[in-house]
């Protein structure tokens, strides 16, 4: 298995995302975070990587359109 560090656990993912261990566990659920199992106790574990992407995505979201009026 990669070093620790590398993989974090729901409440580091959580803490470093500014949200509760529930969202980042929906967020895992509906496939917006990859979500790893331990091999050993089977516990959920999150590349710190792709949180800290994600992170980057909250902290600057993209603007939306809106919708082009019906003529």
């Amino acid at each position: 298995m990669p070093a620790t560090n590398e993989f974090l656990l729901v409440k580091q993912a959580a803490e470093l995302l500014g949200v509760s261990a529930n969202t980042v566990r929906a967020w895992a659920s509906t496939g917006k975070l990859q979500e790893y199992r331990h091999p050993v106790n089977n516990y959920r574990l999150f590349k710190r990587s792709e949180v800290e992407r994600l992170s980057l995505n909250i902290e600057n979201p993209n603007p939306v359109r809106p919708a082009p009026k019906p003529k």
